[in-house]
């Protein structure tokens, strides 16, 4: 089981995956708003996405949790 980890601190500003949908490595997962600047999380690993920990409009910090990938 992996997770996946904000790399910057920002706000949630879209979400491509849902539970259930099978990712592979280096698929854009999300969108991180910073700065005024959109920053997309890809994902490192592939497998599938077990539970999705923020949502859109959620602010987040560097290092935190945002999906959990098996």
């Amino acid at each position: 089981m992996a997770k996946l980890e904000s790399p910057i601190a920002g706000k949630i500003f879209q979400i491509m995956i849902e539970v259930g949908q099978a990712v592979t490595d280096e698929d854009e997962l999300m969108i991180i708003e910073a700065m005024k600047m959109e920053n997309p999380v890809f994902s490192d690993d592939a497998g599938t996405v077990k539970e999705i920990l923020v949502k859109v409009g959620d602010t987040v910090v560097e290092g935190q949790a945002l999906a959990i990938i098996e």
